[in-house]
């Protein structure tokens, strides 16, 4: 329990102070820092103070916090009786000191001389308001060591944490797609009839079409034991970062559903948190070692998706103390809400065709663009030789339609190719496909790929005057690709149109062609949210 600090944003103590539980958004003003009956002098470790939060009355004095819980029924909690205040008191106790056992020292009574059944309470360790993680952050400390040990905390925590049927239920794809869409309701509900805030249609665009084609990622979740009983409500007020290690403290304890989480989902709330206070180096960077520390293979757009949920989880909280008119909260709302779409477009799942005859620069293109994008990248050339099996640098060498070039050959390389596209876009993986796709056919059947996958498809044609491509193709060294000039020229005869291709010159320098391939894979900008990258996990 922290030393009161005045600052009365959403965290321990005087930080949760007007701080509204899920649904909720009362709001209660926090006493003076300092009693005025106390000189300003008097050392702040020996001070007595009060603060409340929206179900609790905090009593501070000297090295000691005591935490009361009020006798209120707020719909999802009911402390209306003693006996349902213990069994709180205690449940938090329990639950806390998973993360912080020395700062959750017990249960504690405080009784009169009136014979009245004693007020439980929870007894706790004193945390200093200077050493709050938000703090820092606000003050422009360097926090990254700090970051990587509360990431090996919480995957700690995690990998130690109780697992379950009960607990599995609330990460499958159908129990997310339930809680945004009880967001939006609220929303809705919120804005009275009228049009919700700007940004909130395509949120629920956005968040459907993700969800729509990812159930196998989350069933793959759930298989990885990636479900766990974390703390569910990780913000940067509540973790002070001490000499001998950090403490994170006031998980969520009145709704263990509500704690039920993806791991990496506990992790995003941090994450997220941090984007608030424009720290998003160190956002990013707490995400990255969470996913080292816990091993976690999930991809980036999964990330994404999490903290663009909690960003506007909270975006609806400040909806509410809008409507009370807290001062400040229609800017937070404004705020959050673009960052949920930030983050909302980036995770977008993505299938991009870079097609064009051979000489045009495609695989060149190909490469640089998924890397710049960090997906992934699959070749029919070298698909096509995978299948043959013979090396991608061996020479197939053939005329026109011939050898491992039949129309037979053909179809069967496109046909694996798009079925193993089709099974990274499910896991959330963006790809992109390097083939001619001269074809109308082949184009047809990725469209129903990244439409069953709930992906988005974007089609590149590079194209460069028929000079420049030949005399790639004399001098081009051996590799993936067979095709020569006359090839080419072949192909260029029989090549049909292709509508709807976005055209890319590569005779240009290959960063502009990038910056054109980029502008039509990613309209809204490559900047919009942090890069998150897995770390690299050597092989077993």
């Amino acid at each position: 329990m922290t030393e009161p600090d005045g600052r009365g944003g959403p965290g321990t103590a005087a930080g949760r102070a007007g701080r509204p539980g899920p649904g909720v958004g009362a709001a209660v003003t926090a006493p003076p820092e300092v009693p005025a009956e106390v000189p300003a002098e008097v050392p702040a470790e020996v001070r007595a103070e009060v603060r409340e939060t929206h179900s609790a009355v905090l009593f501070f004095v000297g090295d000691r916090a005591y935490k009361a819980k009020k006798p209120l029924d707020l719909v999802f909690l009911d402390y209306t009786t003693v006996a349902a205040r213990r069994a709180a008191c205690e449940r938090e106790v329990a639950l806390n000191r998973r993360f912080a056992p020395d700062v959750y020292l017990g249960l504690g009574e405080f009784r009169g001389p009136d014979g009245r059944e004693p007020e439980p309470v929870v007894v706790m360790r004193r945390m200093p308001a200077g050493r709050r993680l938000s703090r820092l952050v606000r003050e422009g400390a360097p926090v990254d060591d700090v970051l990587r040990d509360v990431a090996r905390l919480l995957a700690a925590r995690h990998a130690d944490a109780p697992r379950g049927p009960d607990v599995d239920a609330e990460g499958t794809r159908d129990a997310l797609s339930r809680r945004w869409e009880a967001s939006f309701e609220q929303v809705r509900d919120l804005a009275g009839g009228g049009p919700p805030p700007e940004g909130v249609p395509e949120i629920e665009r956005l968040v459907r079409r993700y969800l729509a084609g990812r159930g196998s990622l989350f069933d793959a979740r759930i298989a990885q034991r990636r479900i766990v009983d974390g703390h569910g409500d990780l913000l940067a007020e509540d973790v002070f970062c001490l000499d001998d290690g950090p403490r994170v403290l006031d998980c969520l304890e009145f709704d263990d559903r509500l704690r039920y989480v993806d791991g990496l989902d506990d992790a995003a709330f941090l994450a997220m948190d941090l984007e608030q206070l424009d720290a998003f180096d160190a956002a990013a960077f707490f995400l990255a070692r969470y996913g080292e520390y816990s091993g976690d293979p999930a991809p980036p757009s999964l990330w994404h998706h999490y903290v663009a949920y909690r960003a506007f989880v909270r975006a609806k909280v400040s909806l509410i103390q809008a409507e009370q008119g807290m001062p400040g909260a229609q800017t937070a709302v404004r705020r959050l809400v673009a960052a949920t779409l930030r983050h909302l477009r980036t995770s977008a799942v993505g299938l991009t065709l870079v097609g064009g005859l051979p000489g045009s620069g495609k695989s060149t293109l190909s490469g640089a663009l998924a890397d710049r994008l960090g997906v992934t990248l699959l070749s029919s050339d070298r698909l096509r030789k995978e299948l043959a099996g013979i090396p991608v640098e061996q020479s197939a060498a053939a005329g026109y339609g011939e050898g491992l070039y039949t129309p037979e050959r053909t179809a069967e390389t496109y046909a694996v190719l798009l079925e193993r596209a089709a099974a990274l876009l499910r896991a959330g993986e963006s790809v992109v496909l390097d083939a001619t796709w001269s074809d109308p056919v082949q184009r047809e059947a990725a469209e129903r790929v990244a439409e069953s996958a709930g992906a988005d498809l974007v089609a590149l044609r590079c194209h460069v005057p028929r000079d420049v491509a030949a005399a790639r193709l004399r001098t081009r060294p051996p590799g993936a690709s067979d095709a020569g000039p006359e090839v080419a020229a072949a192909m260029a005869a029989n090549e049909q149109p292709w509508e709807g291709a976005v055209a890319v010159d590569t005779s240009v320098p290959l960063e502009s062609a990038v910056a054109r391939a980029l502008a039509a894979v990613r309209p809204h900008g490559t900047g919009q949210a942090p890069v998150f990258r897995r770390p690299y996990m050597p092989p077993d």
